[in-house]
């Protein structure tokens, strides 16, 4: 018995609507669901006058309708599911839009600096631990990388690389939190480098 490299690598999912509709198509469905909606009713119906209620079979009969319509519009308006971590996406042409659900470095590195900033808003002693041991850590990254020394290893040759105005920042703690536009000629700097 032969089995094809496709034949190991497809999946049930992946079936063509054609096989899936000579199995069955709409008319299967429509009596599956019409028997599925038979025996739910005859429940409720057993439920209520188990509890001594009784309602019009017909009124029960629209309600377990409606609750089928509605999870069928939920079902088709409901967003994909994530996809499962260590899954390859599969290569192509992109929509052209971000998709802020999925998992992606960027996104992770945007949340690392975006809720730390934000907290530490208006609060210099925040800004002083959270922000500035992580805008130093990025200087003496790009040093390293760059010119082989950090600010711990060659502080003369790292604060002449740096400038004065960006070594003073990443030294003392500032009175007050830097405003955005401080903060993007900051970065700038240590772009820089």
């Amino acid at each position: 018995m032969s089995t094809s490299i496709d034949d190991l690598l497809g999946s049930a999912e992946e079936e063509p609507a054609q096989e899936r509709a000579a199995r069955g198509g709409r008319v299967g469905g429509a009596l599956k669901a019409l028997a599925i909606a038979g025996a739910l009713t005859a429940v409720v119906v057993a439920g209520l006058r188990a509890v001594g209620l009784q309602l019009s079979l017909w009124v029960v009969v629209a309600g377990v309708l409606a609750l089928f319509a509605v999870r069928r519009v939920t079902a088709a308006l409901a967003p994909p599911p994530p996809p499962r971590s260590g899954a390859r996406i599969p290569a192509g042409e992109e929509d052209g839009h971000y998709h802020w659900a999925a998992r992606d470095a960027l996104r992770a590195a945007i949340n690392g600096w975006e809720r730390p900033l934000d907290w530490s808003s208006g609060n210099p002693q925040r800004f002083a631990e959270r922000i500035l041991p992580r805008l130093g850590e990025l200087a003496d990254e790009r040093l390293r990388q760059r010119h082989g020394v950090t600010r711990e290893s060659d502080p003369a040759r790292a604060r002449a690389l740096l400038g004065d105005r960006l070594s003073t920042f990443l030294d003392t703690p500032p009175r007050r939190t830097p405003s955005p536009r401080d903060l993007a000629a900051i970065v700038a700097e240590l772009e820089k480098i």
